[in-house]
């Protein structure tokens, strides 16, 4: 495949495709990779490629890159999309890497969407990446942790692309305004900072998408003199209203939740509402942000402010009842109560420490005194002799460290540490004044 074809220049081709860099020098963003004196510019520059995997969303240059890459090196290009390829085509394409290898022309394998390929068409793709005779360039818009076999990723470097700023997108589109071989730039369309803002904003990070509602949004100029003039009015027709729709099984989409998440944690009510409205306008399920507010009310709010959990379930009743519209409403009511309340995650702490020790002791017994007695054999044998019953206690209490309900054969272990923060300061005075009760009934029983 020869990315430098005279098809690139081909009027009816789109924009998108028209304006493709040809060297990295024109590549527009991630400089963290093509930067000056970054991985994938010495690799241009040494003219050696290894086998890598590109990470990124759509538009943001994988392909274009892979093409540069393997132009650089001298290799033949096979370009094959996971979609449309099975093992027949990858047998096909490493064929053909065998004739050039012979032809000391080595070969470039792009793989679009690899995370489409199945485990069997992966592993017959890996002794060849493995040997060398193919170099492997992966392009992927899904975490390849998951999707890719970790003996693939285990021969290619990982490289993250980043969705492109805004600064960036208005450079991509003000290059297309200006190129007159492949662009727009032979008919002097004249557009003011503010509508390349506006158009770069509506594109999410895609160059591709900028480049496609620039090339719509030309079809609605108008004439000024001796040029166009395209206007702020006419891009209402081109992007209309734009829902940050994502896959709801893509990182995104998870991404989104730990940002909610995150945000309530570090007490941002407004943080908090500004991811929650991205994800539910992008197709979100609000039940799935509503299940992650009650985590949040026991695993971040805890006892510092108890309410904090039937506050969510409630907002969780009245969406189910009110509907998605009013019920997002009450999503939002419960979220800003968890942002602004107390945190503690001492319950959290807790729960985690309890599991840990009975991992390491799965055999406790259960003190004779706190087992059921619902028999005359199970009496005889001791159960629930000896229990304190707490409300003919005074205080409710029945102190002393031989009440204290932990098993004797094991070590005693402290899981709720109460912080200083809301009602679990309350809590903290309540288990220190226990403590002191314990004390002196222990000093009584052995004095």
């Amino acid at each position: 495949m020869d990315l430098f074809s005279q098809d690139a220049q081909q009027d009816n081709a789109p924009l998108a495709f028209r304006m493709r860099p040809r060297r990295l020098d024109d590549y527009i963003g991630q400089q963290a990779l093509v930067g000056p004196d970054k991985p994938l510019r010495r690799m241009v520059e040494s003219g050696t490629l290894r086998s890598m995997i590109l990470w990124g969303p759509p538009g943001v240059g994988k392909t274009t890159l892979a093409e540069i890459l393997a132009e650089a090196s001298g290799a033949q290009l096979e370009h094959l999309s996971a979609v449309m390829a099975g093992v027949k085509e990858i047998r096909a394409a490493v064929e053909r890497a065998r004739i050039g290898l012979s032809q000391q022309r080595p070969t470039v394998l792009f793989l679009d969407e690899i995370h489409r390929l199945n485990k069997s068409q992966q592993d017959a793709l890996l002794p060849h990446v493995e040997s060398g005779l193919l170099t492997l360039i992966g392009a992927t818009t899904e975490n390849p942790s998951f999707e890719v076999n970790s003996a693939l990723i285990s021969r290619a470097r990982v490289y993250v692309l980043r969705k492109l700023d805004e600064a960036d997108l208005i450079d991509v589109l003000r290059r297309a305004l200006e190129d007159e071989e492949r662009g727009l730039g032979s008919r002097r369309i004249k557009v003011d900072e503010e509508v390349l803002a506006v158009l770069a904003r509506a594109s999410s990070g895609d160059a591709r998408r900028a480049l496609g509602l620039l090339e719509t949004a030309s079809d609605f100029t108008r004439q000024e003199g001796d040029h166009e003039r395209l206007d702020k009015d006419a891009l209402q027709a081109v992007i209309g209203h734009r829902a940050s729709a994502f896959d709801k099984q893509g990182d995104h989409y998870y991404d989104l939740l730990s940002a909610i998440h995150k945000s309530v944690r570090s007490s941002r009510p407004d943080a908090a509402l500004l991811y929650m409205a991205q994800f539910m306008q992008g197709g979100g399920d609000p039940l799935d942000v509503i299940r992650r507010l009650a985590a949040i009310a026991s695993e971040d709010v805890g006892n510092a402010e108890p309410r904090a959990l039937p506050l969510v379930m409630a907002a969780w009743d009245a969406y189910l009842r009110l509907g998605d519209y009013e019920g997002q409403r009450a999503i939002a009511h419960a979220a800003i109560h968890l942002a602004v309340a107390p945190k503690s995650n001492a319950i959290d702490r807790a729960w985690k420490g309890a599991r840990g020790f009975v991992a390491e002791h799965p055999d406790l017994e259960v003190p004779t005194y706190l087992r059921n007695a619902p028999t005359k054999l199970m009496a005889s044998l001791g159960h629930g002799e000896g229990y304190r019953y707490a409300h003919n206690e005074p205080q409710g209490y029945p102190a002393g460290s031989a009440h204290d309900c932990w098993p004797d054969e094991l070590p005693r272990a402290r899981f709720f540490e109460p912080g200083e923060q809301g009602q679990e300061k309350r809590f903290k005075q309540m288990l220190e004044y226990r403590a002191e009760l314990d004390s002196q009934a222990d000093q009584e029983n052995n004095g």
